[in-house]
Order: structure tokens, then C-alpha cells, then sequence
């Protein structure tokens, strides 16, 4: 079937349910334990995954699968429903939040390690050349002070614990910094900020409060740094998939998470080498739909990852994707008053929510359904209106 075709068979599966629009956000999140841990401004709600499980009936016991695993919201809500889950990601960082939300802890030695730190002289270090340029910029002296002395406490934690007061001084240190993320760049304005060891031990009280207010499960969790387009799953294991790919928009998110990626290492990140969309070639996938070049790359690298979630899921078993349509350039043929022929850049507006629908179909998937979540403009110079963005979830039957 071409894709004309199959767009004209779709239009009746297609739903607007807008009123889960604040679904498809992090924003819910922000006020919810455990779940604001790690602000993921490109994730989902912990609600969207709640009803996507009772939509498809997925019960204690079963195995469901992020392979964009964000922040962790779809392991953390199988983790208080007694459903196994694996996660996967390629950045680091997102896949070191998801490993300490969904961890068990001993509160008590928890609170015994902070008191320990509190308790601890603080030490003057020296910042000069110890940090990324960025720090420098993102922090004030006496800040950099403290995450340098409050590092040097926790890298001497065992492994258990350490990794959860890592993550407290990353939030802590975020919440004192003059940063904020615009898209795909981190910028800096000056503000008033409050003191950084104040802060951090606000932070690990907090988090301590909200494991004891948490519910607790035995249901198994598997995280790793892993390219969805390959996954390490055996066929027909996982009874439904969650989860919000990339959107076609080309942010690097090794980038705008710089700042995050410090505090695990210590040092600078390479860039990631696997981003979907992101590889520099050439290609004809999807020849027949006119795509400017990005796109074709976007799309041929999401259409492995179907492959592999068409291979992994069982019979019958659901996949649930957050698809964002893009607003690309592209080069067209054009010609002047004399006939000559030339090409012009104009921005259009891609369907990805109907193009992976027709790549999934193609695959062997039923598209059940696509809910339109959100809709916004795409502007040009911030005011100009070029069209309507959706925001949908495709819900996939194999």
C-alpha cells in the first residue's frame, strides 16, 4: 500500500484527546516523589503511563519495555504496579536517573551517610581548572566551592548509597545554578540563588521522606545504556511497550544535558554516538515522500526501532509511542521569470505520527488508533503562524 493510500484509510482512527494534553508533558511530574528526582523536560506523565496500562490490561507480573527511557516514569509506575520492566537508553545520564529512581534503599543508612557529610569540616578546594568552561558560567565561585568539597565527600560512599546523594547534589547544584534550558542550548542569566550546601541538604531530606512515603514491590527493573535500534531481548518477551522516542528536531541531548553529565563522571562527555536521526549520510528511504534529508534519516532509524519492538513484543501485545511532528527545512525546485531552474529552502511541516504509523503497518503492526494529545503553530521568527503541530500517541498492535 502507498502512503497516500494508507493516509486516506487513516483519517477515521485518527482522535483528538486533548484534554490528556498536560499528559504528554513533565509537568505533572514536577510535584510528584521520586518523579521530579531528575527534571526530564521531554518526558511523559506518570498518569499517561497508568492508563495506558489499564487501557491494555497489563497486570502484575507482566513485562513492559521504555527503550527511550527518559527520566524512568514508565519503570517507576511499573515498579509500584508489580510489573517488571526494562529500560534502555543512550544517554548516560538519563539512564543513571532512571537506575537510582527505581532503586530500594535503607533509609536509615541513607540518613546515617548525610550526617556524616553534614558533619564534616568543610574544606576550601581549589576550583581553578577543575571544571568545564560551562561551570564557570552556570555557577557562582562559592557555589563551584561546595559542589567541589560535597563530590570529594560522596566519591568515598559505597556504590549503594552513593549514587543516590550523586543525584541529590545534580539537583541540588541545578536548583543553585543561573541555567536554564531553551530547546536544544543551555542558557545562563544571572539570579539570586541560594546557598548550595543549604540547598543539597533540603534535597536529600526530601528525597528520603519521599522512599518512606513510596510503596515498595519486588517487581524485577533492568536498566542499561543500550541503542533501541538493537535491543538485547529475546523475541516475543515484553507484553507492551511506553515510551516517547526523539522527536524530529535534531537536539542533541549529550548537550543540553552537559551540566547533569559532569556529576557522573567528573569530567566532560564525549557526544553520543547513536542518536536517532543524527548520523551524517545521505539516503532514499522513504523516496516516495517528499523529505528533506533529515527527515529520511529520522525515519529510517525509527523504522529499525519498530523492527525491534515488532520482534520483542508478544502476540497481541501493545506498543504506546508520544510521536512529536516536526518543522523542517527542506530544498525545493523552483524557477525564475527567465525558466531557469533553481532550488529555494522552505520550512514545512512533517506528519511523523502518520509516518511511523505507515512504517509500522508495513511492518505487520495494526495501527489501532492515533490520539492527538496537543496541538500547537509552528512558527517562524517566533510570531509567524506556518501551520499546525501535533503531538500524538500511536497505539500499535502486533
Amino acid at each position: 500500500m502507498s502512503y497516500e493510500e494508507f493516509r486516506e484509510q487513516l483519517v477515521d482512527r485518527i482522535e483528538e484527546k486533548l484534554e490528556w494534553r498536560d499528559l504528554a508533558t513533565f509537568v505533572p511530574n514536577k510535584k510528584t516523589p521520586i518523579y521530579n528526582w531528575f527534571y526530564y523536560k521531554e518526558g511523559f506523565a506518570k498518569e499517561l503511563v497508568e492508563k495506558l496500562l489499564e487501557m491494555f490490561e497489563i497486570k502484575e507480573g507482566a513485562t513492559a519495555l521504555d527503550p527511550f527511557c527518559g527520566s524512568g516514569t514508565t519503570l517507576l509506575v511499573c515498579k509500584e504496579k508489580s510489573i517488571k520492566s526494562v529500560g534502555y537508553d543512550v544517554l548516560p545520564v538519563s539512564v543513571f536517573a532512571t537506575r537510582v529512581k527505581t532503586a530500594d534503599y535503607d533509609t536509615d543508612l541513607l540518613r546515617e551517610n548525610m550526617q556524616i557529610i553534614s558533619r564534616a569540616r568543610f574544606a576550601q578546594l581549589n576550583t581553578k581548572g577543575k571544571f568545564p568552561g560551562i561551570f564557570y558560567r552556570a555557577f557562582s565561585k562559592y557555589a563551584l566551592e561546595d559542589i567541589a568539597f560535597l563530590r570529594s565527600m560522596i566519591i568515598h560512599l559505597d556504590r549503594e548509597v552513593r549514587e543516590f546523594f550523586v543525584l541529590a547534589l545534580m539537583n541540588a547544584a541545578i536548583k543553585c545554578s543561573y541555567t536554564y534550558k531553551d530547546g536544544s542550548v543551555i542558557k545562563i542569566k544571572k539570579k539570586h540563588v541560594a546557598p548550595l550546601r543549604k540547598m543539597f541538604r533540603h534535597v536529600v531530606s526530601k528525597m528520603i521522606r519521599d522512599i518512606e512515603k513510596s510503596p515498595r514491590t519486588e517487581a524485577s527493573i533492568r536498566v542499561e545504556l543500550e541503542d533501541a535500534r538493537s535491543l538485547d531481548l529475546d523475541d516475543n518477551s515484553v507484553d507492551v511497550v511506553i515510551t516517547s522516542p526523539p522527536y524530529l528536531n535534531n537536539i542533541d541531548y549529550t548537550k543540553v544535558y552537559s551540566i547533569e553529565e559532569y556529576f557522573i563522571y567528573g569530567e566532560p562527555v564525549p557526544g553520543v554516538r547513536a542518536y536517532i536521526g543524527l548520523q551524517a549520510k545521505d539516503s532514499d528511504f522513504l523516496s516516495e515522500i517528499p523529505l528533506p534529508i533529515q527527515a529520511r534519516l529520522y525515519f529510517e532509524d525509527m523504522n529499525k526501532v519498530l523492527q525491534e519492538l515488532y520482534r520483542v513484543l508478544k502476540k497481541d501485545g501493545h506498543a504506546a509511542i508520544v510521536v512529536g511532528n516536526g518543522y523542517v527545512r527542506r530544498s525545493v525546485a523552483s524557477s525564475t521569470s527567465q525558466n531557469a531552474s533553481h532550488s529555494e529552502d522552505v520550512n514545512e511541516v512533517i506528519e511523523s505520527d502518520i509516518i511511523l504509523a505507515y512504517l509500522a503497518a508495513e511492518l505487520g503492526f495494526e495501527v489501532e488508533k492515533i490520539l492527538v494529545l496537543n496541538k500547537r503553530f509552528a512558527l517562524e521568527d517566533r510570531t509567524v503562524k506556518k501551520g499546525v503541530l501535533r503531538e500524538s500517541l500511536l497505539i500499535l498492535k502486533k
